[in-house]
Protein backbone atom coordinates (compact mmCIF):
# COMPACT_ATOMS: atom_id res chain seq x y z
CA UNK A 1 0.00 0.00 0.00
CA UNK A 2 1.00 3.59 -0.61
CA UNK A 3 -0.19 6.44 1.57
CA UNK A 4 -0.37 9.96 0.16
CA UNK A 5 -0.68 13.18 2.14
CA UNK A 6 -1.22 16.51 0.40
CA UNK A 7 -0.44 19.94 1.80
CA UNK A 8 -0.08 23.51 0.63
CA UNK A 9 -3.60 24.43 -0.33
CA UNK A 10 -5.20 27.68 0.68
CA UNK A 11 -6.80 30.93 -0.40
CA UNK A 12 -5.05 33.11 -2.96
CA UNK A 13 -6.00 36.03 -5.17
CA UNK A 14 -6.22 35.85 -8.94
CA UNK A 15 -2.74 35.91 -10.40
CA UNK A 16 -1.17 34.51 -7.27
CA UNK A 17 0.80 31.33 -6.69
CA UNK A 18 0.65 28.25 -4.52
CA UNK A 19 2.79 25.15 -4.24
CA UNK A 20 1.16 21.87 -3.37
CA UNK A 21 3.13 19.00 -1.90
CA UNK A 22 2.31 15.32 -1.77
CA UNK A 23 4.35 13.05 0.49
CA UNK A 24 4.23 9.35 -0.26
CA UNK A 25 4.90 6.65 2.31
CA UNK A 26 4.55 2.91 2.62
CA UNK A 27 5.53 0.64 -0.27
CA UNK A 28 6.72 3.40 -2.57
CA UNK A 29 9.65 1.54 -4.08
CA UNK A 30 7.93 0.53 -7.32
CA UNK A 31 5.95 3.71 -7.90
CA UNK A 32 5.80 4.36 -11.63
CA UNK A 33 3.97 7.64 -11.89
CA UNK A 34 2.38 10.27 -9.65
CA UNK A 35 -0.20 12.78 -10.62
CA UNK A 36 -2.48 15.58 -9.57
CA UNK A 37 -6.20 15.77 -10.15
CA UNK A 38 -8.77 18.33 -9.11
CA UNK A 39 -12.50 18.45 -8.52
CA UNK A 40 -14.52 21.63 -8.47
CA UNK A 41 -17.97 21.80 -6.86
CA UNK A 42 -20.56 20.14 -9.09
CA UNK A 43 -17.97 18.90 -11.56
CA UNK A 44 -16.22 15.63 -12.22
CA UNK A 45 -12.68 15.06 -11.09
CA UNK A 46 -10.23 16.02 -13.82
CA UNK A 47 -6.62 15.26 -14.59
CA UNK A 48 -4.19 18.15 -14.02
CA UNK A 49 -0.62 16.89 -14.31
CA UNK A 50 1.55 13.81 -13.95
CA UNK A 51 5.19 12.87 -13.67
CA UNK A 52 6.90 9.57 -14.35
CA UNK A 53 8.99 8.82 -11.30
CA UNK A 54 12.11 7.39 -12.94
CA UNK A 55 12.41 9.51 -16.08
CA UNK A 56 10.83 12.71 -14.86
CA UNK A 57 8.63 12.93 -17.96
CA UNK A 58 5.75 15.32 -17.36
CA UNK A 59 2.21 15.63 -18.67
CA UNK A 60 -0.30 18.46 -18.33
CA UNK A 61 -3.87 19.17 -19.19
CA UNK A 62 -4.12 22.02 -21.68
CA UNK A 63 -5.73 24.49 -19.30
CA UNK A 64 -2.70 24.55 -16.98
CA UNK A 65 0.16 24.35 -19.47
CA UNK A 66 2.56 27.24 -18.98
CA UNK A 67 1.14 28.02 -15.52
CA UNK A 68 1.60 24.82 -13.50
CA UNK A 69 4.75 22.78 -13.04
CA UNK A 70 4.93 19.29 -11.59
CA UNK A 71 8.19 18.07 -10.08
CA UNK A 72 9.44 15.41 -7.74
CA UNK A 73 12.04 14.83 -5.06
CA UNK A 74 13.00 11.19 -5.20
CA UNK A 75 14.86 11.27 -1.90
CA UNK A 76 11.84 12.65 -0.07
CA UNK A 77 9.25 10.60 -2.01
CA UNK A 78 7.44 13.85 -2.59
CA UNK A 79 5.79 15.35 -5.64
CA UNK A 80 5.05 19.05 -6.02
CA UNK A 81 2.67 21.13 -8.05
CA UNK A 82 3.77 24.72 -8.49
CA UNK A 83 0.77 26.77 -9.55
CA UNK A 84 1.32 30.26 -10.94
CA UNK A 85 -1.00 32.82 -12.50
CA UNK A 86 -3.92 31.24 -10.71
CA UNK A 87 -7.43 31.88 -11.95
CA UNK A 88 -10.81 31.54 -10.22
CA UNK A 89 -11.52 28.50 -12.42
CA UNK A 90 -8.59 26.74 -10.75
CA UNK A 91 -10.61 26.64 -7.53
CA UNK A 92 -11.04 22.99 -6.55
CA UNK A 93 -10.00 20.25 -4.20
CA UNK A 94 -6.67 18.98 -5.48
CA UNK A 95 -5.85 15.31 -5.11
CA UNK A 96 -2.53 13.55 -5.34
CA UNK A 97 -2.43 10.08 -6.90
CA UNK A 98 0.10 7.33 -7.48
CA UNK A 99 0.34 4.19 -9.54
CA UNK A 100 2.75 1.32 -9.99
CA UNK A 101 1.48 0.71 -13.53
CA UNK A 102 2.53 2.41 -16.77
CA UNK A 103 -0.95 1.93 -18.28
CA UNK A 104 -1.89 5.58 -18.68
CA UNK A 105 -1.33 9.03 -17.24
CA UNK A 106 -4.91 9.22 -16.01
CA UNK A 107 -5.10 5.81 -14.29
CA UNK A 108 -4.09 5.58 -10.62
CA UNK A 109 -4.36 3.12 -7.74
CA UNK A 110 -3.69 5.28 -4.70
CA UNK A 111 -5.21 8.59 -3.72
CA UNK A 112 -4.70 11.25 -1.09
CA UNK A 113 -7.43 12.99 0.88
CA UNK A 114 -7.20 16.23 -1.05
CA UNK A 115 -6.33 19.84 -0.29
CA UNK A 116 -8.56 22.83 -1.02
CA UNK A 117 -7.36 25.56 -3.35
CA UNK A 118 -9.50 28.67 -3.58
CA UNK A 119 -8.71 31.50 -5.98
CA UNK A 120 -10.59 34.72 -5.32
CA UNK A 121 -11.41 37.18 -8.08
Amino acid sequence: QVQLVESGGGLVQTGGSLRLSCAASGRTGSTYRMGWFRQAPGKEREFVAAITWSSGSTYYTNSVKGRFTISRDNAKNTVYLQMNSLKPEDTAVYYCAATKSPVGVRVYDYWGQGTQVTVSS
